[in-house]
């Protein structure tokens, strides 16, 4: 059977619809140049999370709140949770509007900071990471991902495309700690558009 032909046309027409708020967030990215994962891998966090029933989770890289306000719609009112750590207080205040915008704002905890500090004085347990600040945290972050997330628990992470996530990418990998795939991905409206996700399970302490 033959493909479909220009297959990143045709996919770009198949990009979830949204709000205008969630619209709007992704113009203002747009013109200010502030990196979001965009409508399809924030669709993806909603069904990831959805899928290993999570009520806490933890997100690493707040930025305007786009990628929070998926997850947290993803959580039961009243009984989930999502932390997420932004290390520039001007943005961190930016995604708090945002969050209240969108009507979230009692299921979304927002610390500033960085996250290696913030993450040290936490307890856990996690049911899904969600791993996107600058990608030379990565492997500094990694220890900390795997001692807060619960056994079983899904570990997401974003932009694994670029060239400071490599020594992530290997590690990752090599730690029989983790079950991970590392996907090349086509994600429309994503920054930038053709990157790679990482998705690991905790499978041993």
């Amino acid at each position: 059977m033959a493909m479909t032909t220009d297959l990143e046309n045709y996919f770009r027409g198949l990009v979830p619809p949204r709000s205008e708020f969630l619209r709007s967030l992704e113009e203002e990215a747009r013109q200010e140049h502030i990196p979001i994962v965009g409508p399809v891998v924030g669709q993806l966090l909603f069904i990831l999370a959805r899928v290993v029933g999570a009520r806490q989770i933890l997100e690493l890289g707040t930025a305007t709140g786009y990628s929070a306000i998926h997850l947290a719609q993803a959580v039961e009112k009243e009984i989930g949770r999502v932390v997420t750590l932004e290390a520039e207080a001007a943005m961190a205040e930016r995604a708090r509007h945002n969050i209240a915008r969108a009507g979230l704002a009692e299921r979304v905890e927002l610390q500033v900071g960085p996250a290696q500090s913030l993450m040290a004085a936490m307890s856990g347990p996690f049911d899904l990471i969600f791993l996107d600040i600058d990608k030379e945290g990565y492997l500094p972050a990694l220890t900390e991902c795997h001692r807060l997330l619960r056994p079983g628990g899904l570990l997401v992470v974003d932009n694994t495309g670029f060239q400071g996530a490599a020594d992530f990418n290997q590690a990752l990998l090599a730690d029989r700690r983790w079950r991970s795939v590392n996907l090349l991905c086509w994600l429309p409206e994503h920054s930038p558009e053709k990157d790679g996700l990482a998705l690991a399970v905790k499978v041993s302490p």
